[in-house]
């Protein structure tokens, strides 16, 4: 074994390591290193949510040794958090330096260089973990996840747990037939929480702040002008229900209102919501979808929607409605609720015998007599324990990019209703919307800027 790799011997100690050996930082207390420390993780892209989610990592083992980010200013508070770790601009410089040093990457950059990002660390035969969700098109998101699987490494999609107690107790009761045959699905989110409704780009341009690379921002997206804040006297930073992004037009996080960047409130919440009943249900993908919403224009996405989805029978569930809601936009409040309101994010199950919010069954009758169904599926750690495991050799993790494919495309066949105003049927075989020719074009989008979506 004298000339194994970094990664045949990571696999082979791995190995040869008893069960216990694997062992998350907390458990040892304070900064005591863990045995599983030896997994190196690079993080790109990490200026935003990629802070919460690199702390979770490291809680989880990871030692991070690699960061990168285009806008080394917006990115400190990371860097600070990680002193020692080596620092890039580009993704492809962090690569080709660190090599075998790297055994994992975190990719947590906006939408639209998702797919750019996790190819090229899969074609380094690097585990990977996305934020979601995964793509930004139907056509990346199936190139993303044949690479994953020709890689052969351990994946992650950054979705809400589908392993957590309350995530098990959902399915479990379900199984068990809390609330008979569920025949509806109703999940909604209070987003967004940054611009959206926009009728064109704005007309200023505005100089790059120094040591901001925005073509590397841009990255395949097509060619536009830097524009940095939107006017004091501008209403459109008071137009969503809440605006976390302050009057920043692209960067940082306002990307997602923008068709050409994000995925709206739908791909930003959706493939949280979905995760479990996707699970749950054994949903795959549906029949039709329609939407609604308040006005689209081609740039950006609405300030509110419903997205209807209708799935076939499966196995032994019969066929299902999904419906989505955003923009402050929810469903009706269920009779065994009363005066009660529903939360501002949630989901609800509709069944022949019963309703439940999330794991609360609102009967109290049906809720005492399955008080007591037993508690046979696994509950697991999370999105970054999960990821660990993989990487070590251990069982997948649940989110892993061949599961979240369906549910990243969950979000984007709704996306294609909503910016089509028509409905989409979609063969997920051929990766034809078989009546809406306008959806189509949208399945596949060109690439710009030099860069390519394949080898």
């Amino acid at each position: 074994m004298k000339n194994c790799t970094r990664r045949e011997m990571l696999k082979w100690s791995t190995l040869f390591a008893a069960a216990p050996m694997i062992v998350p930082r907390h458990v040892l207390g304070g900064d005591t290193p863990a045995p599983n420390d030896r997994i190196t993780l690079a993080g790109i892209g990490v200026g935003g949510v990629g802070r919460a989610h690199l702390h979770q990592a490291r809680e989880a083992g990871f030692q991070i040794v690699a960061l990168c980010d285009i806008d080394h200013r917006h990115a400190k508070k990371t860097f600070d958090d990680h002193a020692g770790a080596r620092l890039y601009k580009d993704f492809r410089e962090l690569l080709s330096a660190e090599g075998e040093k790297v055994d994992a990457v975190y990719c947590g950059s906006p939408d639209h260089t998702h797919a750019i990002i996790t190819l090229a660390a899969l074609r380094e035969k690097k585990h990977v973990c996305c934020v979601k969700p995964l793509t930004r098109t139907i056509e990346e998101c199936r190139v993303v996840a044949a690479a994953a699987k020709k890689a052969g490494v351990a994946t992650q999609v950054t979705m809400q747990s589908n392993t957590s107690d309350s995530a098990c107790r959902i399915i479990e009761l379900i199984k068990a037939g809390a609330i008979g045959n569920v025949r509806e699905v109703h999940a909604w989110s209070a987003r967004p929480v940054w611009p959206q409704g926009m009728v064109s780009y704005p007309t200023q341009k505005d100089p790059v702040p120094e040591g901001f690379d925005w073509d590397m921002w841009l990255g395949p997206a097509e060619k536009i002008s830097f524009a940095d804040k939107w006017p004091v006297e501008s209403p459109i930073p008071h137009m969503s229900c809440a605006n976390w992004g302050g009057r920043a037009i692209y960067h940082p996080f306002n990307f997602r209102g923008w068709t050409a960047f994000g995925t709206g409130s739908l791909g930003d919440m959706g493939c949280h919501r979905a995760n479990l009943p996707y699970r749950a249900l054994k949903l795959k993908y549906p029949t039709r979808v329609t939407a609604s919403s308040t006005r689209i224009h081609s740039v950006a996405f609405p300030l509110g929607c419903i997205v209807t989805y209708d799935y076939p029978a499966r196995e032994e569930f019969p066929e299902l409605r999904f419906v989505w809601y955003d923009g402050g936009l929810k469903p009706a409040v269920p009779r065994e609720l009363g005066s009660a309101l529903l939360p501002n994010e949630g989901v609800l199950y509709v069944g022949d015998e019963g309703v439940m919010l999330e794991d609360r069954i609102l009967d109290p009758e049906r809720a005492e007599k399955f008080k007591d169904v037993p508690r046979t599926i696994e509950r697991r750690g999370g999105v970054f324990p999960e990821w660990y495991e993989a990487c070590a050799g251990g069982q997948e993790a649940s989110a892993n990019f061949e599961y979240s494919t369906p549910v990243t495309e969950f979000v984007l066949l709704g996306n294609l209703a909503l910016q089509t105003g028509k409905a989409v049927e979609f063969d997920p075989e051929t990766l034809r919307v078989t009546n809406n020719p306008e959806a189509q074009a949208l399945v596949a989008q060109p690439y710009h800027n030099g860069w390519s979506l394949h080898d």
